[in-house]
This record gives structure tokens, C-alpha cells and sequence, in this order.
């Protein structure tokens, strides 16, 4: 099965983008102009404590393979680690008020979630004590997170297949889907608005002279010196940190997503329902999205491999939706496309700058599939570290890279 494009639903689009960067020298290059590079230059550029120049480089304006395009659009509450819920509630908040956080024009437009929830369901009884545990997190963050029986399942939701379900996680405040990759162009155009440059290049080099980087050397040949770097490049990550003589270990891992229709329509929003599987659904517009890993193994891939195993649908997704859901026994697929997660498999949390001895090359790295919530915090907390060498709306520490050589892990469980 060949995927096809998934442009005509997210589509990012920034008009005039030139190529070559106005000026030699800036005091902030951002290398990636997605979610998260949209993110940090946002938070720096209207920062009234920043006053530098901003450069982001983004080698394709279209984003037809970034992982902003290709994401799902979700957030979330339910993780097994506080800073997550937290961040989740920040990117609610964030999206929520969007427009009044950009500023008030009226021309941004207002961004909103549906809530249809989110239900991990559970068929046997380690899975639902850890559905416990993390509750239990969620709820002392403030999360309306609660443990559901089989029976309020079927009140809830009545075409649920229950028969192998013991319990379930649910929550249908501030979490569903929203607009990320809108909301990632009008951060652009804002920040440009305010004196960022944003230029459709690639970073070739990293100039760095003893613990600091110094420079960026384009595509095109021109060397830009830069005051610091910033690391948005997604799955490309560890190659822009190798650039910089600098470890970090970020793998593409597959993600598919079918789009389809069934004959037989719900009578309600259906939630983002994770079967024990792993295989994940929800509500698309009048239609229904599903998303899983690929068949065996998650292998990693190599960063521009965007191929498909021919019978993912047939051994995989279908199975499991037409068994979860009968409704859905009857079927047809209107949309397919294969993106990448870019998994930290160090602890499947994001890496965030500066590094410990490169102290002017930041990190935005490895969100391993949450990179569209997780935006608005970390965009939020390098632009701090960068402004002020320090986090101050929010203790993003523990995700510091620090963390590899002191050997910390800050495991999180619940990645789909």
C-alpha cells in the first residue's frame, strides 16, 4: 500500500520565503522551522527581555515530511510522569487563548480542542494496575482523569466490544485533537512580524570553536555566525548535533495513519481509544483516524524512508477496529500516509539544551511522538534558558541533556 499525501488536511503556508539570510551573523539560529523551532523562536521573539536576531532555517517550506505534517494532532493528560501532564496542561491553556497569547490581532485565528477524551482500555490485570498508578499521577496534577469499569464504559460508549476489557482510563477534559500545524504557522508569522528571519535552506556545518559553536555553514556556501544554535531538526537531530561534534541518539521510528469511513456511522464522538494492542482511534472530522506501529519489530528507519509494509492494514489495523468496534466491520479507507516518531530511547522523554559543555547549543529533541503538545513548554523553557540561562514558568530540568551522563532517566511509559 502506498501512502499518499496528507497536504490537502495539514498544511503549512508562509508567504515570500527567501532562501538567502539578510545578514552574516545572528544571535540565535534555529535549525528547523517546525513545531518545535516555530515554538522557540515564538517565545524569543516576543520575549520584550530578547532584543537579538533570530534565523530559522528550514530546509522544506511545504513540511510535506516533517513530522508537524504527518502528526496526528492530539494532546493529552494521561502520562506516567507529572512534567508531562503538566506540559499537556500548558499546551491546553496555550491553545485555548491562542490568539491572546499571540497578541490579540484578530487575523490569528482561534484555536480549539475537541474534547472527545482519551480511553486506554485494559484487558488484563498488570496493565490495569499500571492504568492505576498513572491515574493516581494525573489526578495529583490536576488531571480529571478517572479509572472506568467495563459497565461505564458500555453506558458511555455502547459499541465497545467489552467482552476481554477489565478496566479503562479515561479523560475528555483537555484532551481530543486541535490544529497543531495551524497553530505552528501563525507562531511563524508572528515571530517574523516581530524581526525573526525564516529562510527554506539547510544547515551543511557547524562551525564550534573549544565549548562553543560559532557558526552555520548553508547549503547555498554562506557562513552565518550565530551567538547560539538551536537543535529543532526533529529526526535529523542527531545528525545536526554530530555537525557540532556533540552525541545524541535520536531514531525515526515508523507511524502509520489510515484515514477511513465506515458505512455505518457513530452516534457520538468516538474517543482516542488505545487498544491493548497498542493500535490507537478516534474521531476525524465525520470520519475516524487510526494509528499504530509498524508490523514486528519498531525498527528504526533511516530519516528519508518513507516506504510502507504492503499489509499493514490488512494483518494489523483492521483486525483490531473491526473486533473493538463491530460497526466498523464495514469500511473504506479514504486517506493513508507513514510519518516518523523521533524516539529518545533513553528514557522516551524530550532532551532539552543547553549541553553541558557546549553551553551555547540547545536541545529541543526526541518528544518521541508528543513533539506537537510538548511545543509550547519546551519552546517556551529554551527560549528562558537562552534569555536567561534558566527555567522560570516551568522546571523543564529533568529533561535537561545533563541527564545522560549523570545516567537519570525520566521514563515515559505511556508513548502510543
Amino acid at each position: 500500500m502506498k501512502p499518499t499525501s496528507h497536504d490537502k488536511q495539514f498544511k503549512i503556508d508562509l508567504p515570500n520565503v527567501d532562501s538567502i539570510p539578510k545578514h552574516d551573523a545572528y544571535d540565535v539560529v534555529i535549525i528547523g522551522g517546525a513545531t518545535m523551532g516555530a515554538c522557540t523562536a515564538w517565545f524569543l521573539a516576543s520575549n520584550p527581555d530578547f532584543s537579538g536576531k533570530i534565523l530559522i532555517v528550514e530546509k522544506d517550506k511545504s513540511y510535506l515530511q516533517s513530522q508537524t505534517a504527518a502528526s496526528n494532532n492530539c494532546m493529552r493528560q494521561q502520562f506516567a510522569n507529572p512534567i508531562n501532564v503538566k506540559i499537556g496542561q500548558h499546551a491546553a491553556d496555550f491553545v485555548r487563548n491562542f490568539r491572546e497569547n499571540l497578541g490579540g490581532d484578530p487575523a490569528i485565528p482561534e484555536l480549539t480542542i475537541r474534547n472527545f477524551g482519551y480511553l486506554y482500555l485494559s484487558d488484563n490485570p498488570d496493565l490495569t494496575e499500571v492504568l492505576q498508578r498513572d491515574q493516581s499521577v494525573q489526578a495529583a496534577a490536576g488531571a480529571g482523569t478517572k479509572m472506568v469499569a467495563p459497565d461505564d464504559i458500555a453506558r458511555a460508549y455502547p459499541f465497545y466490544n467489552l467482552t476481554d476489557i477489565e478496566a479503562g482510563s479515561l479523560n475528555t477534559v483537555d484532551e481530543g485533537f486541535y490544529n497543531a500545524p495551524l497553530m505552528v504557522e501563525w507562531l511563524l508569522r508572528k515571530s517574523i512580524e516581530k524581526g525573526a528571519e525564516f529562510v527554506e535552506n539547510e544547515v551543511h556545518a557547524i562551525g564550534r570553536d573549544g565549548n562553543k559553536v560559532t557558526s552555520v555553514t548553508l547549503a547555498s556556501g554562506q557562513v552565518i555566525k550565530a551567538g547560539a544554535v538551536v537543535n529543532a531538526a526533529g529526526t535529523y537531530a542527531g545528525i545536526v548535533a554530530d555537525m557540532a561534534g556533540l552525541k545524541l541518539d535520536i531514531q525515526p521510528k515508523r507511524r502509520y495513519t489510515f484515514i477511513f469511513r465506515a458505512k455505518q456511522k457513530l452516534d457520538r464522538d468516538l474517543p482516542l481509544t488505545i487498544d491493548p494492542t497498542g493500535v490507537h482511534f478516534r474521531q476525524f472530522g465525520d470520519d475516524y483516524l487510526v494509528g499504530c506501529p509498524p508490523l514486528g519489530d519498531d525498527a528504526t528507519v533511516a530519516q528519508d524512508d518513507f516506504s510502507a509494509e504492503e499489509t499493514i492494514w490488512q494483518d494489523k489495523v483492521y483486525p483490531i477496529i473491526s473486533n473493538r468496534i463491530p460497526q466498523f466491520k464495514d469500511v473504506e479507507i479514504v486517506d493513508f500516509w507513514m510519518g516518523h516518531y523521533d524516539f529518545n530511547t533513553f528514557d522516551f522523554n524530550v532532551v532539552i539544551g543547553p549541553h553541558d559543555d557546549v553551553s551555547n547549543f540547545h536541545f529541543t529533541n526526541g518528544s518521541s511522538g508528543h513533539g506537537s503538545q510538548q511545543g509550547p513548554s519546551v519552546g517556551r523553557g529554551v527560549a528562558e534558558q537562552i534569555i536567561y540561562g534558566e527555567f522560570r514558568e516551568m522546571d523543564l530540568s529533568p529533561f535537561l541533556y545533563e541527564r545522560f551522563a549523570k545516567g537519570e532517566r525520566v521514563i515515559e511509559r505511556a508513548v502510543i
